[in-house]
């Protein structure tokens, strides 16, 4: 699955302009995606996806991101709708996972609003941020039942109205347009609850935490990007002279000091979230998931994801007048890591859960 993301990386690297312009992933590289088969790594097997181990996952979504940082976000977040094929009832799940090229956006906030009915529910609402929704042929979508509990609804995409609403500073490929649903019957069958959990006698990959899981597929686009950007200034550094001098941006010794900073903490950022990430899945494989562990991955995933975007913001000051032209690869990493920080699963306020944890005060570790 790595070289064939390395694969997909060079592609979206090479494409990533046109994401770019076009607010959504380029023809040619959602082509390979699909025949890759990126977008079906959380989907289970007995459906006919790929059930991959979260580090693993995530390590394909971060090497994508180094191409372009919309490419890999769209498989990591593809990944996290895909669980939720372990969530669904069996007839629901191969209603939705049934067609191997199925991919499943989703937005598990409670936008929506349900009514019962005969067989199941009406669902209206609203949903922001509907990542990769112009690829997908499923949204995932939260809504509150009529008796108050958080629920998630797959809904067809040929049922909701998808808004032109992403028009935004960064992660412009991702083409995460809010859609909306008006009086949609969903059967009781394509209905779940991410708080309640999977099938008790679900594989391990669905007992690792999916709330981590959707916090971790943030990071590891933020990751990818922040690499990328480092590769994108050492190349732009040998080449380039500021002017009035004779030496190239490389050969100066705080261009030195800078771009060694960055990766040491890059690196670091990545180790600490990789062993978090395989912490937590050897505790899945053996059972349940402890309260220290799911707070050691919100940490990992806010910790690298701030860090990436600092280290991209110390690269774009480095670059110099030639960073802030239209066009400048490094200047949309600049884009892309503010863009990503901004998620509510790795902004500032997602340090502060984890932190009455480790304080030893009371908190809800439900969604941990």
């Amino acid at each position: 699955m790595l070289a064939a993301a390395q694969t997909v990386a060079d592609l979206a690297r090479s494409v990533a302009p046109e994401t770019e312009a076009g607010r959504a992933l380029a023809p040619e590289l959602l082509d390979l995606l699909r025949s890759e088969r990126m977008f079906g790594l959380g989907v289970p097997r007995s459906l006919g996806g790929t059930e991959r181990p979260p580090g693993e996952t995530l390590a394909v979504a971060e090497t994508i991101a180094r191409g372009d940082a919309s490419a890999g976000w769209c498989v990591s977040i593809a990944a996290t709708s895909g669980l939720l094929g372990a969530y669904l009832p069996a007839a629901g799940a191969e209603e939705v996972f049934g067609d191997p090229r199925t991919v499943a956006a989703g937005v598990w906030a409670p936008r929506g609003r349900a009514v019962d009915v005969d067989g199941g529910v009406v669902v209206s609402g609203q949903w922001s941020f509907c990542s990769g929704i112009g690829h997908a042929s499923w949204l995932f979508a939260g809504f509150v039942d009529p008796a108050g509990a958080l629920k998630v609804a797959a809904l067809p995409k040929s049922s909701l109205e998808v808004l032109d609403t992403w028009h935004t500073t960064g992660l412009r490929g991702t083409g995460s347009h809010d859609s909306v649903a008006r009086d949609v019957f969903v059967p009781a069958s394509r209905i779940l609850s991410v708080v309640d959990g999977p099938p008790p006698d679900a594989p391990a990959l669905y007992r690792f935490p999916v709330f981590g899981f959707f916090a971790l597929s943030v990071a590891a686009a933020a990751l990818g990007n922040a690499f990328g950007a480092l590769d994108d200034f050492v190349e732009l550094a040998v080449g380039r002279s500021p002017m009035g001098s004779s030496r190239t941006l490389a050969e100066r010794s705080s261009t030195q000091a800078a771009v060694a900073e960055a990766s040491a903490s890059l690196r670091a950022a990545r180790a600490l979230f990789y062993s978090a990430v395989d912490e937590a899945w050897e505790a899945a494989q053996g059972g349940s998931v402890s309260v220290s562990a799911r707070v050691a991955l919100r940490l990992a995933a806010t910790h690298a994801t701030r860090t990436a975007r600092s280290v991209v913001s110390s690269l774009y000051d480095l670059s110099g007048g030639g960073a802030i032209y239209d066009g400048a690869a490094i200047q949309r990493r600049f884009r892309d890591a503010h863009t990503a920080t901004a998620h509510f699963q790795v902004n500032l306020a997602s340090y502060e859960l984890p932190g009455k944890v480790l304080l030893g005060l009371p908190a809800q570790t439900g969604q941990l």
